[in-house]
Order: C-alpha cells, then structure tokens, then sequence
C-alpha cells in the first residue's frame, strides 16, 4: 500500500507540471496549470506598479507577461510602450537605446500579431502607431523612414478617413521626404496628396466630430497643405503630366474632376486642362474650383464681365479662406485693370477680411490710389493728396506681412516722389504731420508729408 501511495503522488506531480503551459505555448490567454497562476500573478503585479507610474518595479513582472501570455491582454502593449518610451526618454547609452528601440518595435509587432483583428485598433492602426515611433526615434536613417513610410501607406489605404490626425500628417511628411530623397516619384506625392487631403475634408465635413477634433484636422490641413506647396512637386507641368492623359476617361467622374480641378485651381496653373476639367466638372456639380477655372478660361479669352460673374461664384462656392482670398484678389486685379478703382478696393478689402495678414490686397489698393490720383479733386495739390493715401496703403502692407516689404518699399519710393512740396502745403495753408482728409472716390484719412 505504501509503494502504491508513492507512485500515485508522483503520478500527481508529474501530471501537474505536464499540463502547466504559458499562454503563448497553449494558445490560450493565460496559460494552463502553475503558468496561468504565474502570468495572472504577474499581471496583477505590473498593473499596480504601473498605475502608480513606478515604472521601474512594473517592468520586470510586465515583461513575463508579455512573453508568456501575450493574449492575456491589449493592455500589455499599451503600458509597455509607454514603459519602453520612459526608458528610452532617460537613457543616454546608444548600444542600450538601440536594444530599448527594438524592443518598442516588438511591441508593436507583437500587438499586430495577437490584437489586429481588433475593433478600435486593428493592425493597420498599430502600423501607424509603429511608423510613427519609428521616426520619432530615427527619422534621419535613411532606411527606417522608407520602412516607416510602406507602413503608413497601408495604414492610411486601410484606415482612409477614420486614420488617426497623426497618421495622415505624418504620411504626408514622410512623402515629402521620401520624394526629397528620390525615393517616389512626384506623381506618387501628388497622389498620396490628394488621398491625404480627400480623407481630412472629410472629416471636417463629418458633424459628429467633437470642436476640439475639428480643430486638429484644421491644423493637419493647412500642415498638409503647407508641405505640398514647399515640396517642389506642386508644379504646374507636374500635376498637368500626371492627369491630362486621364481627362477622357474621367470626364464623368466627378471625385477625379474635383480633384483635379482643386490641384490646378491651387496652384493657379494656366492650361487648357484646368478650362476643360472646369466645364466637365461645372456641368456636373459646380464648386468653387470648377468656377474660378470658367473664370480664367473667359478672362484669357477677353470676356471680363463673364470672368468676374464665374470668379464671383467661385467665392460664393468656396468654403477655404485661404482660397477665397485668392480669388477675391484676383476680381480686384481685373477691375484694376479695366480702371475700375472702386470695385477693385471693394474686392481687395474682401480679400484682406478673409486674410487679414496678406500684404498683396494692400498694395493693390496703394496702386488704385495712385492710379486714380488725376480724377481727385480739380486742383494740382489735391492730385498729390492722392500718393499720401496711396503710401499709407503700402506701409500697411508691409507692417502686416513682412514678405512684401522689398515690394511695398519700392512703391512707396515711387510714389512718395510725387508728394506735394513743402512751399505748397505752406501756400495751402497747413503744415506737415496735419491731418487731411483725400476727397474724391478714395475718402480716406491721411497725414501731411512733404517729398
């Protein structure tokens, strides 16, 4: 009896320690047998030390959970990551931050492994993340920014528009410096562009989105638009090259047209292409990029006041300050140029409330100004008052936007040589410094100066 007794507790301990499996080797969340008590023991050890941000003592019981029951929880890779970037934060050794690296980068690819299928964060989103990361750490070698970049690609081709502000901002970034790089072409920025640009008008057009979310996707939109517009691929003969083949087959394809037709409108780009794309897509659905097209195609033709009524609806159309700025310029541009003073400050002083720090509206308004100056008044001297208030105008613009100072500087030299002398502001009985206020159209406040 004794001997069977002894053979039957070692049966007992050899079956326990025969079923005892870690989750990664069972396939299961925990594991089986003692390894299922030593990872739910772990875990419960690392959460505490975690939650009190004691990173230090979390690590050591996070990282038997992470290797032996890693379905155990999404959470492990969430607090290992921030574990992992607080070690790396505080690390000065670069043989250590390489091994630190690579272990955030296991992290990542672990997740994706055992939590991409899931609801909120599946793979293509952990992609992102892990893309992000790796630029942050090495955005200067050559080769992590290429991997970095396939891995942004699929995750904002999956995501599309429910990507991360992050995600879509920094595709753009890395396209930009892939492009640099020689590593795409600029017909593949221009479309990673374009894509990029489609997913963020559309959130900004979702009325779900909370105000704070609005305003991020605001601030990705113009960094998106700022990094195109810098990147030397936005030319004219570029976005022409790449989609004037394509116009025949697309001429009923509004999402193509539009988009088309808003890259060429952006960069003012004078061909035949933005004319047809306009018609194509204004027969379809008129937008403001549609319009202002129609608006250059009967400008080159000569029909202004057809041009005015299409640049018009294009301002009506536009939901983008930056653009309706731009064309309301362009309307002050064409009325200057038909003599039309009134209607061009009208429009230009439109440009400058749409775009309060533009320079350019200003100096179109001096211009007018002094254009005008012979239908002021009936005397010689009130002529010249004209150039005071005209010079105002490019003082102001200079002092708003300093990118057309050398501009405004210029202008001012010009026209300042036209002030009424100091004996003929005696002989008018002022002096100078006094205010005076410049009749005719202009109407406007000045002060007395002499040339």
């Amino acid at each position: 009896m004794k001997v069977l007794k002894l053979i039957a507790i070692g049966l007992i301990v050899t079956l326990t320690h025969a079923t005892a499996q870690t989750g990664r080797d069972s396939n299961t969340k925990y594991g089986v047998g003692e390894d299922s008590i030593r990872c739910v023991k772990n875990l419960s050890l690392y959460n505490e030390d975690f939650r009190n941000k004691n990173y230090e003592a979390a690590f050591p019981a996070w990282e038997v959970v992470f290797n032996e029951c890693p379905a155990a929880t999404i959470n492990i890779y969430i607090d290992g990551a921030t574990m992992l970037k607080d070690k790396i934060a505080k690390n000065r050794d670069a043989v250590k931050f390489e091994e630190l690296y690579q272990y955030l980068m296991r992290v990542h690819d672990q997740r994706i492994q055992f939590f991409g299928d899931h609801d909120r964060t599946p793979a293509a989103a952990i992609k992102g993340a892990k893309a992000t990361d790796m630029l942050s750490y090495k955005r200067d070698d050559t080769s992590v920014v290429e991997e970095a970049y396939g891995l942004l690609k699929e995750s904002v081709s999956s995501l599309k528009k429910a990507s991360q502000p992050a995600y879509l901002a920094t595709f753009m970034s890395t396209s930009v410096n892939m492009y640099s790089m020689g590593k795409i072409n600029a017909e593949t920025l221009v479309n990673n562009y374009t894509m990029i640009s489609d997913y963020v008008d559309q959130n900004l057009k979702d009325k779900n989105k909370s105000a704070k979310l609005v305003e991020v996707f605001e601030q990705v939109k113009v960094g998106v638009e700022t990094l195109f517009a810098n990147s030397g691929a936005a030319t004219c003969d570029v976005i022409v090259g790449i989609y004037e083949p394509q116009l025949e087959d697309n001429k009923f394809d509004l999402a193509w047209l539009k988009r088309v037709s808003q890259l060429l409108a952006r960069g003012l780009c004078e061909y035949e292409l933005l004319y047809k794309v306009s018609e194509y897509q204004h027969n379809i659905e008129p937008s403001s990029a549609s319009a202002y097209g129609l608006g250059r195609m009967y400008l080159k033709s000569g029909d202004i006041n057809k041009s005015i009524e299409f640049f018009n609806e294009a301002v009506n159309l536009s939901d983008d300050r930056q653009q309706k700025g731009e064309y309301l310029y362009q309307i002050a541009m064409i009325h200057l140029s038909q003599d039309r003073f009134a209607q061009a400050r009208s429009n230009a002083l439109r440009a400058i409330e749409a775009r309060p720090d533009w320079g350019a509206p200003y100096i179109l308004i001096g211009n007018a100004y002094a254009l005008s100056a012979n239908s002021i008044g009936s005397k010689e001297f009130e002529k010249k008052t004209a150039y005071w208030a005209a010079v105002d105008k490019f003082m102001k613009a200079k002092s708003v936007d300093p990118s057309v100072t050398d501009q405004a500087n210029e202008q001012i030299r010009i026209f300042s040589a036209h002030f009424p002398a100091v004996d003929e502001i005696f002989f008018q009985g002022m002096a100078v410094g006094d205010t005076y206020e410049v009749g005719g159209w202009i109407n406007e406040r000045t002060t007395i100066r002499s040339r």
